[in-house]
């Protein structure tokens, strides 16, 4: 039993390896590409609550290079990668980039967490329409977290499911800077 458990196990790693260079090969990143029909037009016609419960437009962040992270209070990836997040924000502060915290959270939540979490950049809570909005912007996966990093002109450049590093982040927004 534990051997055919095993070579079942060896057998679903095989597939997800295959089914990741494939990808890979086919893009030249291991995430997949989002169809060129992916807008930004749902993010920047958005408005969700800040941690001081004030609504906030996000079409206040049109023309800037954005780097939206979807996350929740519950999500350990979410949480690790958020120190990393808030050093990104600081070291580019200057250079027009924003990272912009969306949870998935209730208002509530998310204000708490807040008042507990010190990070460099805006929270906003968007409950169920969070989800909503990642799915617009390639979440196909309902993955949390989920990156998308917008350039200034609203296009999105690039999307990552899972949780991500500053070192990851800086090597695909350098370019645009």
């Amino acid at each position: 039993m534990l051997r055919t458990r095993n070579i079942v196990l060896l057998i679903l790693v095989l597939i997800a390896v295959n089914v990741g260079l494939r990808i890979y090969n086919q893009t030249g990143s291991l995430v997949p590409a989002l169809d060129a029909k992916t807008s930004t037009q749902a993010l920047f016609a958005a408005s969700f609550h800040d941690s001081a419960g004030d609504l906030q437009s996000l079409a206040q962040y049109r023309g800037k290079l954005l780097v939206v992270n979807f996350w929740a209070s519950w999500c350990p990836p979410c949480l690790e990668e958020m120190p990393e997040l808030s050093s990104l924000q600081t070291q580019y502060l200057d250079r027009n980039l924003v990272v912009l915290g969306i949870s998935t959270d209730d208002v509530d939540k998310m204000r708490n967490f807040a008042a507990h979490n010190q990070v460099s950049y805006p929270l906003l809570a968007g409950d169920f329409g969070a989800m909503q909005l990642a799915e617009s912007l390639g979440n196909s996966k309902g993955a949390l977290p989920y990156t998308v990093i917008i350039k200034p002109d609203g296009s999105i450049h690039g999307h990552y499911f899972g949780r991500v590093s500053h070192a990851l982040l800086e090597q695909a927004l350098l370019p645009l800077m």
